[in-house]
């Protein structure tokens, strides 16, 4: 895989590469410790440089979701979007609403060839609206989020969530 990104197979992107793909949309953070795990001696720096190369070679895709830090994911190439609690900040990936890519036509694509749409919902998962469902549907009717802060959950996300194919905390822990 690397090779074929034309990037050297190096010990440091191995374990970054395996991180990512055992905790998607984890923060850089996270994917350092886990890194650390196997290569105590790997530097934050050295971490952030091999997901910068990784990215480019499109071998992961960082996201940003408003209020949050950088969260990277090894699912490429298929146009998925994203769904972000906004109360505790969990992220989980959602498939195309509708057709073929970029799943979205603008209705003015101002001369652009348009390859690709990025989306990401907000809303409220199933477990914070389970924990107090009248504040969780004002917050959520009103587009305020409890927590903005999307580093710190406030539990651990759900597994019957129908729409995610994929769902982590936001830190990364990869736990669903």
């Amino acid at each position: 895989m690397l090779r074929d990104a034309h990037l050297r197979v190096t010990r440091p992107r191995l374990a970054v590469l395996a991180a990512v793909e055992a905790h998607p949309h984890a923060d850089t953070d996270s994917v350092l410790g886990v890194v650390r795990t196997s290569l105590p001696g790997v530097s934050h720096q050295a971490v952030y440089d091999v997901l910068r190369a990784l990215a480019d070679a499109g071998l992961v895709r960082r996201i940003q979701p408003r209020g949050s830090v950088a969260r990277y994911e090894s699912r490429v190439g298929d146009n998925h979007h994203h769904v972000v609690c906004r109360s505790c900040g969990t992220i989980a990936d959602v498939d195309c609403a509708v057709g073929d890519t970029p799943c979205l036509s603008a209705v003015d694509d101002r001369g652009f060839a348009i390859d690709e749409a990025e989306v990401i919902y907000w809303g409220v998962c199933p477990a914070c609206r389970a924990a107090s469902p009248n504040r969780m549907a004002d917050d959520a009717s009103h587009g305020t989020g409890a927590a903005q802060d999307l580093k710190t959950p406030r539990h651990e996300p759900s597994t019957d969530d129908e729409t995610s194919s994929s769902t982590t905390s936001p830190t990364g822990d990869g736990q669903t």
